[in-house]
């Protein structure tokens, strides 16, 4: 149940955000984290669930980095993040339709919820069948909180996923696909090297090589000097 005037708040701390964001069409990534971390200090005080209607409200408009904004201004909430559910994530998830929008949900939402049992996997894998090529991606992307450095590593969970969209050939997925065993093979390579083994014939050429190099070398590609997703 919302609190007395949740809804005026959380409007009123969407235009605040709405303003800031007008006319920043082009910004970097940097200078959309330079006006977040402005806001952040506004909203610190506010209640959590006035700042995650904010956020939604946010995530919903027409402005440049929108919903990059209103993901971080949740993850960095002091207390924002333990609220965020399966109905949270429906609102905030509705309308994705890029890879970088889908990237910073899963990896500030989505992946955090699954990983601290605030979602069942069972909405995971609605994602996966999802006609949506966005919701599948962020299946296969809400896996790397699993197994990143705050994570405990989790190879069931990860590679249930990955079985359930190994014959997916639509380029982001197959891209987060080969994103996920990466991230995985650090956790557990033994997991990743036995997955590519059985798996090998249903996986795209471009994860079976990525994976590959990674076990092999450390980086998706050697001939890079960094790693890159």
């Amino acid at each position: 149940m919302r609190a007395p005037g949740i809804g005026r708040t959380a409007g009123t701390i969407a235009d605040l955000v709405g303003r800031r964001l007008f006319g920043m069409a082009g910004a970097s990534v940097d200078e959309l984290r330079q006006a977040r971390r402005a806001l952040s200090k506004e909203v610190r005080e506010l209640p959590p669930r006035a700042l995650i209607a904010a956020a939604e409200r946010v995530s919903r408009m027409p402005r440049p980095g929108h919903r990059f904004v209103a993901y971080e201004l949740i993850l960095r909430h002091p207390s924002a993040p333990g609220l965020i559910g399966p109905a949270e994530l429906a609102r905030l998830g509705r309308g994705m339709a890029s890879w970088d929008a889908v990237d910073c949900f899963s990896i500030y939402l989505s992946g955090p919820a699954w990983r601290a049992g605030r979602v069942p996997d069972s909405l995971i894998h609605r994602w996966a069948r999802s006609p949506d090529r966005w919701w599948r991606r962020a299946a296969l992307v809400s896996t790397v909180p699993l197994n990143s450095a705050a994570g405990r590593g989790d190879a069931r969970r990860t590679l249930r996923v990955c079985r359930m969209l190994e014959a997916d050939r639509d380029p982001m997925v197959v891209k987060a696909l080969s994103w996920a065993l990466r991230v995985l093979s650090k956790r557990d390579p033994e997991a990743v090297r036995a997955h590519l083994a059985a798996r090998s014939g249903a996986l795209a050429a471009l994860v079976r090589r990525e994976v590959r190099n990674k076990l092999e070398t450390g980086l998706k590609n050697p001939g890079r000097r960094t790693p890159k997703r």
